[in-house]
């Protein structure tokens, strides 16, 4: 017969299952630090921050990570600061992406227009060129003077 706490239709009790705790991680009689740290790593652990200039300010405020200039704290992570940067990295680059395109649709129209002049770069050389010969002449039959 089996003993009591194997027969079946008997609920468990056992505690969950945890898996070992890394070496140097925290037990119960050191609440203080977080698992998975050493002494040493929690003695030296410093929260980097650092303080937005005017021009990150007005990043912060682009991108929509905050609504008002008042609203961003004295000191922001670094990470806050390095989203934000990309963030607005993103939306110049499409920004200029968008004008790109507009630019490419203003010189097919400016070309066709000139096309319709009958107007081409070879004949705007050319008549530079006749332009420049009969300047040459001038000059070269006042100096024969």
């Amino acid at each position: 017969m089996l003993p009591a706490r194997l027969r079946p239709g008997r609920l468990l009790s056992a505690a969950p299952l945890r898996p070992p705790a890394p070496r140097g991680a925290a037990t119960a009689g050191d609440p203080a630090r977080s698992p998975g740290t050493t002494r040493a790593e929690q003695a030296h652990r410093v929260v980097a921050s650092c303080k937005p200039s005017k021009f990150d300010k007005k990043i912060l405020l682009w991108t929509g990570r905050f609504k008002t200039e008042e609203e961003i704290p004295l000191r922001i992570t670094p990470e806050m600061l390095d989203k934000a940067r990309n963030k607005a990295r993103v939306k110049a680059c499409y920004i200029m992406i968008g004008l790109s395109i507009i630019a490419c649709f203003a010189v097919i129209a400016s070309a066709k227009k000139a096309a319709a002049r009958h107007e081409s770069l070879m004949s705007l050389n050319l008549a530079k060129k006749a332009k420049w010969r009969e300047e040459a002449a001038l000059a070269a039959e006042a100096k024969t003077k």
